[in-house]
Order: C-alpha cells, then sequence, then structure tokens
C-alpha cells in the first residue's frame, strides 16, 4: 500500500508562488502584489542587506576618515553614529507588506501620483544609476587586478570585457529579480563574512590601536571633519529609500517591527565591521589606494579570494541598485517591462564606467555630483519615513496603484503640494548649508562645516509633519 503523508517537499513548492521562483525571472513589476503570492520571513532581509553592505566602497569610506586627520576611535565613533541611520532604512521597508507595493509606488502618497513621476526620475532613477557605475568602477579596478595576477594583460579591450562581464552577472540577478535575490543572498552573505574574517585577522594583526594624527583637529576643524564624516558614512543607508522593494512579497501578517528590524540590522551591522576594519587599516597602511595598500599585509595565497570578494560584494549592491532603478523607470510612467527597464539601466551604467575609466574623469564628475545630491537625499528619507510614522504603516496598496485622476493620491493635478513643499524646501535649506562643490553661505558663517543633512532633514521632516497631516489622513485606510 502507497504511503499517505504527504510529501514536505512538495507542500513547499505548492505554497511558493510560481511568479517568484529563484530560477525563473520575476513577473512582476510596479504592480501590486497580491495576498495569494505573498511568502517569506522579515529574516530573509537580513542577509539581502548584510550581502549588499559588505562592499569595498566601504572600507574605503573608513579608511577615508582616518585620513580626514580624525583619531582612530573618533573614526569609529563616526563609523557607528553614521549607519544609525540604517534605522531608517528599515522604517521605510516596513510598508512593502502593507501596501504589497515596492517604494516607488508608495511614494505616490508623499507626492501624488505626477509628482511621484519626477521624484522617481530624479530622486530614484538618476540617483541608482550613478551609484551603479560607481560601484561598477570599483569592481572594475579590483577585476582588473585579478586579471594581472592570471597572467592577462589589462588592455583597452581586456577591460571592456572585464567591465561587461561583471555587469551581465549584475544584470542578471536583477533580472530574475526577487526570488533569485532572496535566494542567493544568504550564501553570499556567509561567503563575504568568510573572505572579511581573514582581512579582519591580518588588519587588527598589524593595526594601531592607539592610532592619533601627527597633527590633531581640534575646535571648529574637528567638528567639520567629524559632521563631514558622519554624513559620508550616512549617506549609504540614506540612499536606500528603495527597501521595500525587497519586502513586499512578504505576507500582509508580517510584523512592520520585524521587517524594519532585520532590513536595518542587515544593513547596520555589515556595513559598521566593513568601515571599521578600513578605518583601523588605515592605521597600519596608505588606504588612499585601498587595493593595493592592504595586499601588503594580506597572506599572498588569499590576495585573489580577497579581490573576488571585492567584487561579489559590489555585484551584491548594484543588483539591488538596479532592480530598483527598473522600477523606478516604470514608476516615471515608461510602460515597458521590468526585465526591459533593467537592461537599459544596466546599458546605461555600463556606458558611464566605460566612458570614466577609459576616456575621461567623467566618473570623478559623477562623483562629486553625488556628493551634492546628498542635499537631496537626505530630505526624501525624511519626508518618507514621517509619512510612515504618522499613518502608523497603514497604506491601500491597490488605491496606490491607480495613476488616473480619480485617484485618492491624484490630490491636486496629480501633485500632493504638502509632500513636495517640504522636500523642496528642505533641499533648499541643505543646500544653503554644503561645502562640497561649492560653499554656502550657512557653511561659510561657520567656518566650513556642513550641516546640509541634518538641516535638510529637519527641515522636511518638520514641514511634513505640519503640512501632510490632513492629506495624510484622507488618504489612510481605516484598519
Amino acid at each position: 500500500m502507497a504511503s499517505t503523508i504527504p510529501d514536505p517537499g512538495a507542500a513547499r513548492a505548492e505554497v511558493t508562488p510560481p511568479a517568484d521562483r529563484p530560477g525563473r525571472i520575476e513577473a512582476h513589476g510596479i504592480d501590486h502584489i497580491s495576498d495569494a503570492e505573498r511568502h517569506g520571513d522579515p529574516r530573509e532581509l537580513f542577509a539581502v542587506w548584510a550581502a549588499a553592505s559588505v562592499n569595498y566602497l566601504s572600507l574605503v569610506v573608513g579608511g577615508a576618515l582616518v585620513l580626514m586627520g580624525l583619531t582612530l576611535w573618533q573614526a569609529l565613533a563616526v563609523v557607528v553614529i553614521g549607519n544609525l541611520f540604517s534605522v531608517l532604512t528599515g522604517l521605510v521597508a516596513a510598508p512593502g507588506p502593507a501596501a504589497g507595493a515596492p517604494s516607488e509606488v508608495i511614494t505616490r502618497a508623499l507626492y501624488g501620483v505626477i509628482g511621484n513621476r519626477v521624484n522617481n526620475a530624479v530622486g530614484g532613477w538618476l540617483v541608482s544609476v550613478c551609484y551603479f557605475a560607481l560601484n561598477l568602477a570599483a569592481a572594475a579596478t579590483a577585476a582588473f587586478a585579478l586579471v594581472e595576477k592570471a597572467g592577462i594583460t589589462a588592455n583597452t579591450p581586456v577591460k571592456v570585457a572585464v567591465i561587461v562581464v561583471i555587469a551581465v552577472l549584475t544584470l542578471a540577478i536583477s533580472v530574475y529579480g526577487h526570488g533569485l535575490i532572496i535566494k542567493l543572498y544568504l550564501p553570499i552573505t556567509l561567503a563575504l563574512a568568510g573572505s572579511f574574517t581573514v582581512v579582519a585577522l591580518a588588519v587588527f594583526k598589524h593595526a594601531d590601536f592607539s592610532y592619533v594624527p601627527a597633527e590633531s583637529l581640534t575646535g571648529t576643524d574637528l567638528w567639520a571633519v567629524l559632521v563631514a564624516g558622519t554624513a559620508m558614512v550616512a549617506s549609504g543607508p540614506l540612499s536606500y529609500t528603495t527597501s521595500a522593494d525587497f519586502s513586499r512579497y512578504l505576507p500582509r501578517t508580517a510584523s512592520p517591527k520585524a521587517v524594519a528590524g532585520w532590513t536595518a540590522l542587515g544593513s547596520f551591522v555589515p556595513s559598521v565591521v566593513v568601515c571599521a576594519l578600513g578605518a583601523f587599516a588605515a592605521t597600519a597602511v596608505d588606504m588612499t589606494d585601498p587595493q593595493n595598500a592592504l595586499q601588503e599585509i594580506l597572506p599572498g595565497w588569499f590576495t585573489p579570494v580577497f579581490l573576488l570578494s571585492l567584487v561579489l560584494g559590489t555585484i551584491s549592491v548594484n543588483a539591488l541598485t538596479a532592480y530598483s532603478a527598473g522600477l523606478a523607470l516604470q514608476a516615471v510612467g515608461l510602460r515597458i517591462r521590468r526585465t526591459v527597464s533593467v537592461l537599459f539601466d544596466g546599458a546605461v551604467a555600463v556606458s558611464l564606467t566605460l566612458y570614466g575609466l577609459l576616456v575621461s574623469d567623467f566618473l570623478d564628475t559623477v562623483s562629486n555630483a553625488l556628493q551634492a545630491i546628498t542635499v537631496l537625499i537626505g530630505p526624501l528619507m525624511a519626508v518618507y519615513a514621517t509619512d510612515v510614522v504618522l499613518r502608523r504603516n497603514r497604506y491601500d496598496g491597490v488605491a496606490l496603484s491607480d495613476e488616473t485622476p480619480g485617484s485618492p493620491f491624484w490630490f491636486t493635478g496629480g501633485v500632493n503640494r504638502a509632500g513636495a513643499v517640504s522636500l523642496l524646501t528642505g533641499v533648499a535649506a541643505a543646500a544653503l548649508c554644503v561645502n562640497t562643490l561649492y560653499t554656502g553661505p550657512v557653511a561659510a558663517a561657520l567656518g566650513g562645516m556642513d550641516l546640509s543633512l541634518p538641516v535638510g532633514m529637519v527641515v522636511s521632516t518638520v514641514l511634513y509633519v505640519v503640512l501632510g497631516r490632513r492629506a495624510v489622513a484622507a488618504t489612510t485606510p481605516a484598519h
């Protein structure tokens, strides 16, 4: 007689929606995810954000803090404080399960259907593509060194091939989408953790734990560097206003605290560790060229593994970036499939990277532009996080998907003036405090101290609390 005991594996296969399998291209874009297709556990989000946080740029930022003139322990304090902004990355991930929609759609509640298209074009697509190009350039540099160690001369054709191969691997993850990301990022996190453990052992063996620069900063100069360093570290978690993109498949009943907590922890813990390693390393080697400098203290056999881990970490963060950029392009109003939008974003980013690495100093220009864009990133995150708190994480995903003038999120002429005014005023206030590409009047009056990030966020938050309450009350579901 055949056994009647059900196969647990078969049961799991039936529960997992066919639209979100790791081996199948994700069918959804910015459309609403029905309750029947929801699955997973908030704990999955830890690995997603951890894999993205163990990357080359975090190592560079940590080393830069010491190079800016901070003592080791001042740099470590800045690393912790700057990464505490990961709490906001977690907070704006919470609406994903509530709405069954990505951040690119949820933010229609903040800016209106038409206003949000502008938000996605600038704060979503453009910033994401620039970050993709910068990260791709960083990964390519490590890959060039790996190719040289294999005995192949990294001439221009080889460099082009390397950049294209890295981009293809990255975009393959982004095109297959959410299911593959959830499946891959736990083993990627474990692999990166193992690799950076070896790096940590080598760094701690050579680090000067009592490091103090030859000329210590004091007074206004010290505070200016502390604030600038904190903003530099914080710009990482603050740039992820798209974190709901990776939580939207979770069941509606998923705990918002768990979603926010696992996202924040996944971003915070690895970023603190990797940034701190950069700071410790800067007390022993010249971190103006981290890749070559670290090879001086790493075991010879481990150097290829280290270079490969730098590439893998960058692929991880860029896959998330390209995924969100694809959704942003759809949310701008282009009626194209998510796969097409992702590939288009990748093509643009590869073009920028090739031009920047092989033709000009374009990537330096992009890097400077991103420093200026921090005046936008802070207010964007502030308005979004404030909306989540005011609504108590209650969002109507079906209503948010309605782009017609009859939508409750059409507001006035397609724009929620409360959100738009709060954002633009916060950006204007931040611009007065900038000391990067130019020196704003407030920064000049404060001896060069750049307060653009905290000022922009505070102004946007206060204004949205005051101006947005009526719009929030009118568009928040009762349940």
